[in-house]
Order: structure tokens, then sequence, then C-alpha cells
């Protein structure tokens, strides 16, 4: 299964192992609605400190992808998980509604500083044909935590949430000693790069055409994609299915990701970006849609399984795309608005997601799944000889030999 990301260099195995280092401590978000509850927290307030997690998620990549340009690689992730360790005690003993907003801006806000850090670093780490690879590795990593958090998480949360508390500080600062004894340093992974003083914070992103495109279409993926924490859960419960089925269906997810990522970008790699990047994000949004039409436990599986193959397929493909885009001194930055769209996508998702699917009907969610979802797909693919220009590496300087000096 690794001989698929074989010939990678050290430090994308570093990140690679920290990652999953600390994504096996992510078990509070999850769970968080569930420990306001045992803290007598009103349901009415409940969506106060939510949408303080999603704020923090808007803020966060931002900050740390124009960190990860000043201050270099190393600095950035560090601080973003010292701030996480810091945040999760702040949220375990904040005593009201406000401190508990405030500490779930800096949990959010901090554990997503890292990810556009560790980004430019793979970035830096790797060649541009290697870059695809490296991703998906880092999406997979990601995933494996993901995955074995969660069949924790429930197990710890029965003998105290402070458990899940203490074991996602825990990982983060395990993941920043990783960090501390094992990532290089250097001008490629720690200083700042030379001439990223002559551009200005996001204004090299934002003053680029492709990237104006590209983050739009991105977002509402992602936005898809962030549908079925919500409206998946909804649906669900409205088919008259208890909660253990949606718990069987987020198992299912995770088992089918974890298993398919590596061989389906071994099969994939001899295939152009864009072109598995549109299909395997209309896979995503027509198994989304297909969620409307679901009435039991084994059709609700079957649009998993749709979904999740989708998942597998893409695995770091934006994330590689946008890293091919980005000049070497603003790699954090560009890595950093694509995890803002991300942020953006999921914030509107959780926000909106469950008041549409309850005011407008489920329909019009699972129609917009479809419909939004093919036309942002297919909109990236006609992009695609513009993403080719820019990704192609220069021709390789011809040497012109000098004239011989004419006897006089």
């Amino acid at each position: 299964m690794f001989s698929t990301f074989s010939g990678l260099p050290r430090t994308v195995w570093i990140i690679f192992a920290g990652t999953v280092v600390n994504r096996l401590g992510y078990m509070v978000t999850p769970f968080l609605v569930f420990y306001l509850g045992s803290r007598g927290v009103l349901t009415a307030q409940v969506p106060y400190v939510l949408g303080a997690l999603g704020a923090g998620n808007i803020a966060g990549p931002m900050v740390g992808g124009f960190l990860a340009d000043r201050l270099g690689r190393r600095p950035t992730m560090l601080i973003g998980l010292t701030g996480t360790a810091v945040a999760q005690g702040m949220l375990f003993a904040a005593p009201n509604v406000i401190t508990l907003a405030l500490a779930a801006v800096l949990l959010s806000g901090a554990g997503t500083m890292v990810s556009p850090a560790a980004g430019a670093a793979l970035t830096d780490a790797v060649s541009a044909g290697q870059r695809r690879t490296a991703f998906t590795l880092f999406h997979w990593a990601v995933n494996i935590g993901t995955a074995v958090a969660g069949m924790l998480g429930g197990f710890l949360a029965v003998h105290g949430y402070w458990l899940l508390f203490a074991a996602d500080a825990a990982t983060s600062l395990a993941y920043a000693l990783i960090v501390i004894a094992l990532l290089p340093g250097g001008h490629r992974t720690d200083a700042r790069p030379a001439g990223s003083g002559s551009r200005t914070g996001y204004a090299v992103v934002f003053g680029d055409p492709l990237m104006r495109a590209l983050l739009p279409l991105f977002g509402i993926g992602l936005l898809i994609y962030s549908l079925t924490e919500v409206c998946l859960p909804l649906a669900i419960r409205d088919a008259g299915l208890s909660a253990g089925i949606l718990g069987l269906m987020a198992t299912l997810n995770a088992v089918l990701v974890v298993v398919l990522q590596p061989p389906a970008t071994a099969v994939l790699a001899r295939l152009p970006q864009v072109p598995v990047y549109v299909g395997s994000s209309t896979l995503v949004a027509v198994g989304v849609a297909l969620t409307g039409v679901a009435h039991d436990t084994w059709s609700f599986a079957g649009t998993v399984v749709l979904w999740s193959i989708g998942e597998a397929m893409t695995g770091g493909i934006a994330a590689a795309i946008v890293a091919s885009l980005a000049p070497e001194d603003a790699r954090g930055r560009y890595q950093g608005s694509f995890q803002w769209a991300w942020g953006i996508g999921r914030f509107i998702a959780l926000a909106l997601g469950s008041s549409v699917y309850a005011t407008a009907g489920p329909a019009v969610v699972w129609w917009f799944s479809a419909i939004a979802g093919i036309t942002a797909a297919l909109a990236v693919g006609t992009l695609a000889p513009m993403i080719a220009r820019r990704s192609a590496p220069p021709e390789p300087a011809i040497a012109i030999e000098p004239a011989a000096a004419t006897l006089g």
C-alpha cells in the first residue's frame, strides 16, 4: 500500500506521521454539541459556539498562510499546534457561553493555521511531478487519523468528556514535538523565502485571475461535501432510522476512503489531474444528491459508497493544483486561500444547510448538490488548458557560447 507513495522525500513522511498523530486526537469538535449539552448550555445558545467555531475556520487559514510566508513553515506550524492545545484547555474550562465562543474561535483558528504551512512545506520539499502524490498522502493521513479518532471518541466520551480534550491537546503537542525534532530547517521549510517582501498580503493570490476563478469552484465542491455533515443526519432521521445508522455511515465512509485512496492514487496517477478532479467531484455531487431518494440503510449506504469513492479518487488534487500555481514566495498564502475556501464552504453548509433543508425542503438541498456540483466540476475542466500552462515546468535554458575573440 505504501509503495504507491514511494520516492517521496523524508519531509513529506514527517508531515504525514505528524498529521496522523494530530488527527488521532480530533475528538472534541465532533462531540462538541454533546459536551455543551452536558454543561447545561441551552439549545438556543449552541449556534453561538458553533458559529464561533466556523468563524475560526475561516480566519485561521488566512493567518496561517500569511505567517508561513513571513515567519516560516515550522514557526507557523508550532504556533498553530501549541495554540490548539491551549485552546482545548480554555474551551473545557470556559465558565459561560461568551468564553466558550471565544475559546471555540481560538481552537478552530489555531488548528486551521497548521495546514497552509504544512502544505507550503510539502510544496517546498517535492518536485512538480510529485506534488499530486504528496498532497494525496497528506489527505490520506487526515482520513486515517480522523477514522480512528471517530471510533475512540465515542469510547472516551462515555468515560468523561475531559478525556477528549486531554487527548486532543496531547496529540497537538505530540505533533509539535515531531516538528521540532524532525522537520528539517533551512530556507525551504523554515525561513522566509527570498523576494517575499515584494508582494503584500493576499493581493498576490486575489490578483491572480486563475485563482479567482478556481477558488469559488473549489468552494462549491467543498460546500457540497460538507452537506454530508449536516443534511445526511437529517435525512437519516426523517427516514425513521436511528443515530446508530448515522454512525455506521460515518464508519463506512472512513473505511472506504482509507482503503481505496492508495490504489486509486496508483491507478489514476497516469491520468491528467484536472480530468480526474472533474470526474471525482461529479461522483461526489451525484452521490450526495442521491441521498434524496435513499429510504433505508442499504440505499443510504449506496449513496455513501458513491461519494466516498469520489473522495478517494480526488485525494489532494485540488491542493496540488493550487500548489502548482503558487509563486515560490507565496506558497503559504496560496495554500491558505485554498483552506479558506474550504472554511467558507463548510461554514455555509453548517450555517445554512439545515435551515434550507427545514424551510425550503430537502429536495432543494439535493438538487442544488447535483446541479451546482456538476456545473462547478465541469467549469474547473474548462480551465484545464490554463492550469496546464501555469503548471508546466519552465523550459530548460539553452546555453549560448560566447563568440570567439577576434584577433587584431
